[in-house]
């Protein structure tokens, strides 16, 4: 766990960034602080499209989406397995949101863009949904690309064959390799594949997400865990690369 005014942990065992050449960012509450307010529009929007595809109240919609998200992963697993819905329409509806609360972070954009090497984002969600996000945080154009739930057909992380996808789409070696990601069981297959896992925690507690996707997790599959993304990249990342 972080301790109290402390930002960034590295384990003992940590092999570090040097001999890194390609960054791979997860998107929702990792890329943007949780006050942006972006994850519970899309969560709502979720519940609501349960909602109207079972003809359920708000709080058996919520039921019913807590138990897909359990059992299949993401609520569309769950809905492609058992009512064969379109991805691409659900996709479209859950992310059909309002990105005012996104303020443009050059902080973090400097940091990135001082990266060498590629940088590439890897999200559960859909291309349309990252690149309006990043665009508002004034980070996009310091991506080659965006891997998304429809790249990795519809089969998210945490499940290993995600993450193959992607490393054999963009011919990543995964032992050159760094992965932000804001939940602990999503750098588990990562960390075995051979990347360097940085794990990103709020800074102070999300009321709208469960607790244990946000804990600062001390585990041997996490590398390191920040709550400020900009801070670390600047701070713990750049002299490790400029070394």
């Amino acid at each position: 766990m972080l301790l109290p005014g402390e930002s960034h942990l590295t384990a003992p065992e940590a092999r570090g960034f040097s001999g890194i050449d390609t960054w791979v960012f997860d998107l929702d509450n990792t890329l943007y602080p949780h006050d942006a307010r972006v994850w519970p529009q899309v969560d709502e929007r979720i519940t609501l499209y349960v909602m109207n595809l079972f003809g359920l109240d708000g709080l058996s919609a919520r039921a019913l989406q807590k138990y897909f998200y359990h059992r299949y992963g993401t609520t569309l697993r769950a809905l492609m397995a058992e009512w064969q819905i379109d991805p691409y329409e659900f996709l479209d509806f859950a992310h059909d949101i309002d990105h005012s609360g996104i303020a443009l972070d050059p902080g973090l954009g400097g940091a990135i863009e001082g990266l060498p090497g590629r940088k590439l984002i890897l999200t559960n969600g859909s291309r349309r949904h990252a690149e309006s996000v990043a665009r508002k945080l004034g980070i996009l154009d310091h991506f080659e690309d965006v891997f998304d739930i429809a790249a990795a057909d519809f089969v998210p992380k945490p499940e290993r064959s995600a993450y193959e996808k992607f490393l054999d789409r963009h011919g990543v070696d995964p032992t050159r390799s760094a992965l932000f990601e804001d939940i602990a069981k999503n750098l588990v297959v990562p960390h075995d594949l051979g990347m360097e896992t940085v794990l990103v925690v709020p800074r102070t507690v999300d009321p709208f997400r469960d607790a244990f996707e946000q804990e600062a997790v001390r585990a041997p599959h996490i590398d390191h865990i920040t709550n400020d993304l900009a801070g670390f990249l600047t701070e713990r990342v750049a002299p490790a690369v400029a070394a």
